[in-house]
């Protein structure tokens, strides 16, 4: 196991790491620009170095700041988070050749799926369905319209580079087309350095489904449910919510167990997120691969108590996936005692002490409840959690309460106490109340198979 690690990143992903490692026992280095000086991840550090100025192409995006401030602190491996370098090959290669381990799939992994266009083929090879699109790179603009008429109009393009909506468009005519190829390459260029596009099919009615996947370097893979980010804003994931509403449970299971074959069959290695399209029939396309820890990875975690961040420095230091299928399964009822996770943590670091005594339903879906509302706060735009009933099982608001959230009972992490309506209780905090009632993503949401919970006593309801 590594026993120092530079985090090259800023912000929450750089805290996140930060907690990981400290509950590993692993200290931690966090390099930050001189925009990020004061930042709260430089704050609890156990040594930070500044690696340039606030541009990031000269401090986070500068493979050999990143290096040498590597070997001056005496690390032994490096954590690039999301987004800067996190999926550049030759900065994984740069720091192997360096000594250090690049905490995330190998060079070579992220060299062979690197190419979007590549990576359909790949995996398709392994028995993933793809959405029909061009055969491999568009040449130039001729080869597009042909590709085009080919596939049937409506089409997006897309950059083989990069993600994130950046020189993506959807196109509906060969007028539309041709207009567009220019900007997307001028897109693709700027943002990732590379402008080569490809084409595929637009489904019109669709579902943006993502499966969670864990892989060790010894071929072994499970994987952690699915995250539904249908909801976009250009191209732009807006909301998380887990379980998915487009497929039923044997749909899910046999989606994530083909999506753990391909890619262990591909050679992966590391945590990764495998995107799919799903019609209007329940079928199932894949689109793309995410070589690295995403933005919205704590949605996973919450619902199934595995930390994501700790299982990457795991397999990155050569050890053996520690989860057993079983216990990768998502708690999708938290009605259900033997669903729900017994240690999980959120954006707020609040964690369940897996020491303390088993709790009723009840009691533990109230945990959640307070728990979502602490996320909710450090977090507005990931979490939000249905109204919580006097029995603390959450449920969908009822017309009569005007789409007010009620609160009905909450676990104390602190006190191991339950206290009954917290909504009335004049020592709740006011932002508590006034969280309560703004409108956030949803992350996970009451279902019409929750069992409905008793009518509230006259104590206890909110008025």
């Amino acid at each position: 196991m590594f026993s120092r690690v530079l985090i090259a990143n800023r912000g929450e992903i750089a805290l996140r790491i930060l907690r990981a490692c400290r509950r590993m026992g692993i200290s931690a280095v966090v390099a930050y620009s001189e925009a990020d000086r004061d930042s709260r991840a430089v704050q609890m550090a156990d040594e930070a170095i500044c690696v340039g100025p606030a541009e990031a192409r000269r401090s986070y995006l500068s493979v050999a700041s990143i290096l040498s401030a590597a070997v001056v602190t005496g690390c032994d491996a490096v954590h690039p988070g999301y987004g800067f370098l996190s999926e550049d090959d030759t900065f994984a290669e740069m720091t192997r050749a360096h000594g250090l381990t690049f905490i995330g799939p190998p060079p070579e992994v992220l060299e062979r799926f690197a190419s979007k266009a590549g990576t359909r083929q790949l995996l398709g090879r392994h028995g993933l369905p793809t959405i029909p699109g061009s055969d491999g790179m568009l040449r130039d603009d001729d080869h597009a319209l042909a590709e085009a008429e080919r596939i049937g109009y409506p089409v997006l393009i897309k950059p083989s580079a990069g993600g994130g909506g950046r020189g993506m468009r959807l196109v509906r005519s060969t007028r539309e087309l041709q207009q567009a190829l220019t900007i997307c390459r001028s897109e693709a260029r700027a943002a990732f350095g590379d402008d080569s596009l490809y084409l595929e099919k637009w489904l019109d009615d669709n579902r943006h489904v993502e499966i969670q996947v864990i892989v060790d370097r010894y071929g072994n893979g499970v994987h952690v449910g699915e995250r539904d980010c249908s909801v976009q804003r250009r191209h732009q994931k807006v909301v998380e919510e887990a379980p998915t509403p487009a497929l039923d449970a044997a749909q899910r299971t046999a989606l994530a167990e083909d999506a753990v074959r391909a890619v262990v069959a591909a050679g992966y290695e590391n945590v990764g997120t495998l995107e799919f399209l799903v019609d209007a029939k329940g079928d199932a396309y894949f689109i793309e691969i995410n070589c690295r820890i995403q933005v919205e990875h704590p949605v996973t975690e919450m619902l199934s108590g595995i930390d994501l961040v700790v299982e990457q420095i795991r397999i990155a230091a050569g050890e053996p996936l520690g989860i057993r299928r079983r216990r990768s399964r998502c708690a999708g009822t938290p009605s259900s005692s033997a669903s729900m996770p017994r240690t999980w943590s959120t954006t707020s670091g609040l964690r369940r002490d897996p020491s303390r005594p088993s709790r009723s339903p009840a009691a533990r879906a109230s945990g959640w409840t307070r728990t979502c509302m602490r996320a909710m706060r450090s977090r507005p735009t990931t979490i939000r959690c249905w109204a919580s009933s006097s029995s603390g099982v959450p449920t969908e608001p009822r017309p009569s309460t005007g789409g007010v959230w009620r609160w009905g009972s909450w676990w104390s992490t602190d006190s191991r106490r339950t206290s009954p309506s917290i909504a009335r209780s004049s020592r709740t905090p006011r932002s508590w109340r006034a969280a309560s009632r703004r409108t956030c993503s949803i992350a996970w949401a009451a279902r019409p198979s929750w069992p409905r919970p008793p009518a509230p006593s006259p104590d206890n309801a909110r008025t």
